[in-house]
């Protein structure tokens, strides 16, 4: 699957994210949905409830509003996004462990090295699968 954002969306992350160092940062991710793969047309940026740099959990009122403005705006709920302040961009065994929804891309923010890497990912159960994450421009777009 193809999963297709923005670099703005990106951008936006990646500020949103380094402003919360050293605590994990998270939100949802939405948009639409087609053959091809995903559009991510919205990012949440939501509270992480721990206020920890090794873990997150998502402010389940902030979650409900983002949800619902999903749906009023006709995007699907993708899944989630969280940062790694000090580790790669891939899951980590709680993040795999957390996995409930094998529907749902998982994007990891990776903020351990001068320049920030973001990867997605697919967990069923404890297998990890990376997805195709595209960012584009608008002037450059595949």
């Amino acid at each position: 699957m193809i999963i297709r954002m923005e670099y703005q969306l990106y951008d936006d992350i990646v500020e949103y994210a380094a402003k919360h160092l050293p605590e994990e940062a998270c939100g949802l991710i939405a948009g639409e949905e087609n053959e091809e793969g995903r559009e991510i047309k919205k990012v949440y940026f939501l509270e992480n409830k721990d206020h920890s740099s090794e873990h997150f959990t998502l402010d389940p009122a902030d979650q409900m509003a983002a949800i619902k403005d999903a749906r009023a705006l006709g995007y699907k709920v993708f899944g989630n996004w969280h940062s790694h302040p000090e580790s790669p961009s891939r899951p980590s065994e709680e993040d795999i462990k957390l996995a409930y929804d094998s529907k749902s891309s998982y994007l990891i923010l990776s903020l351990m090295a001068k320049y920030p890497v973001l990867n997605s990912f697919h967990i069923e159960g404890k297998e990890v699968t990376k997805e195709d994450l595209r960012i584009y421009s608008e002037e450059y777009y595949y």
